[in-house]
């Protein structure tokens, strides 16, 4: 590692580049997407290149989003949304990926989705997405960011 990598400008710059902000949220139990219409979108995506992949249709495979890497889409036999992460089969996984871009296309700055019921209605935790204003800045809300 480059002297220096893990700045805090590096995790600003990397939450930009991802597009969109993420948390955990363990007294709710949900995790928690944030993101203008790019930015969700880019998520949606990243489900969706995830489980078109036909070499990740296995158990326990997954990959890692964001500059902590603590959000894990990945393979499951059953759709599920624990603090672990967001997983299913592929197939499952890509209809998340459209239900979540369907609410996009009519969903205006303010809004918010939950998913749980849609991906997997007795999961522990929920999936909730919340669309903000153009010009909002997935590093604002990282909290250890000085």
């Amino acid at each position: 590692m480059a002297a220096g990598m893990f700045t805090d400008a590096w995790f600003a710059s990397e939450w930009r580049a991802l597009g969109f902000f993420y948390d955990r949220n363990d007294d709710q139990k949900r995790w928690e997407i944030t993101g203008t219409r790019n930015g969700l979108q880019a998520f949606s995506a990243a489900i969706r290149g995830y489980a078109a992949d036909p070499e990740h249709d296995w158990v326990s495979c997954h990959c890692n989003l964001g500059p902590y890497d603590y959000l894990e889409i990945g393979t499951w036999d059953v759709a599920v949304i624990d603090n672990h992460w967001i997983a299913g089969r592929l197939e499952d996984l890509l209809a998340l990926a459209g239900y979540l871009d369907e609410w996009l296309i009519t969903a205006q700055p303010g809004m918010s989705l939950s998913a749980r019921s849609f991906h997997s209605p007795s999961a522990p935790y929920d999936l909730c997405l919340y669309l903000m204003e153009p010009g909002f800045d997935p590093a604002s809300l990282d909290e250890s960011l000085l």
